[in-house]
C-alpha cells in the first residue's frame, strides 16, 4: 500500500517563497487577500488545497489527466474568486469546482471514447507492447486505486484523500467542508469495503487523527 504514494499530487504550482503570510494563518484572510489580487496569498491557497483538488479529481478521472486538471481548476477559480461572498465557504466552493471539472472532462471525452470503440476494435484486441511497462509497485498502486474507485462516491473521495494524498481525518473535513463525524464514518465504512474487495485482512490504519 505504500506504493499509493506514487499517485500523490506533485509539488508544483505557484511558487510559495517569501510570502507575507504565515502558512498556518486563517484561510479567510488569505481568500480576502487573493480576492484583492494578491498572488502570494493565492499561492498559499494553492499549496494548502492542491492535495484536496488532486484527490477529488483522482477519484473521478484517469490518472494521466489529473495533474493538468488540477491546474485547470485553480486557473478557473482565480478569476471567479471575487464572486465568492462568504470566504469561509472557500473549501467547499473549490471542491465543487473540482468535481464539476471532472464532470465536464467526461462529457468532453465521451464522444471520442465511443468513436474509438467503434473504429479501433482491432487495436484493442491486439494492443501494441508497452515501451515502458509499469513497475510492480506502480501496478499495485493502480490496482488499489481501481478498487477504491469501485466504491460508492461517499467513500471514494475521503479514502483517496486519506490513503493517497496523506491527509488526516480532521484535515479532510476542514479542506472539503464536510463534518468531522461524516468523514470519520465514511473512512471507516470505506476501509471495510476496500478490505473486502482486496481480499486482505489488514490495510494501513487510518491513523489516530480521524
Amino acid at each position: 500500500m505504500a506504493a499509493l504514494s506514487e499517485l500523490r499530487t506533485p509539488r508544483s504550482g505557484p511558487p510559495a517563497v517569501n510570502l507575507p503570510y504565515e502558512t498556518g494563518g486563517p484561510d479567510d484572510a488569505l481568500v480576502r487577500a487573493a480576492q484583492r489580487g494578491d498572488r502570494a496569498a493565492f499561492g498559499i491557497l494553492y499549496a494548502r488545497y492542491s492535495r484536496m483538488v488532486h484527490g477529488i479529481l483522482l477519484a473521478r478521472v484517469p490518472f494521466s489527466d489529473v495533474d493538468d486538471l488540477v491546474h485547470d481548476v485553480f486557473l478557473e477559480a482565480l478569476p471567479r474568486l471575487s464572486t465568492l461572498r462568504e470566504v469561509s465557504r472557500f473549501p467547499g466552493w473549490l471542491a465543487s469546482i473540482a468535481r464539476n471539472r471532472a464532470t465536464d472532462f467526461h462529457r468532453r471525452v465521451k464522444p471520442n471514447e465511443e468513436f474509438n470503440e467503434e473504429t479501433t476494435s482491432a487495436e484493442i484486441e491486439s494492443p501494441a507492447p508497452s515501451v515502458n511497462p509499469p513497475t510492480h509497485s506502480s501496478a499495485e498502486a493502480h490496482a488499489v486505486l481501481d478498487a477504491i474507485r469501485s466504491l460508492p462516491d461517499a467513500y471514494r473521495e475521503p479514502l483517496i484523500l486519506r490513503l493517497v494524498e496523506g491527509m488526516s481525518g480532521p484535515e479532510i473535513a476542514a479542506r472539503t467542508g464536510l463534518t468531522h463525524g461524516s468523514v470519520r464514518v465514511n473512512l471507516h465504512r470505506g476501509m471495510q469495503q476496500l478490505r473486502e474487495i482486496l481480499g486482505r485482512k489488514a490495510l494501513p490504519p487510518t491513523g489516530g487523527g480521524l
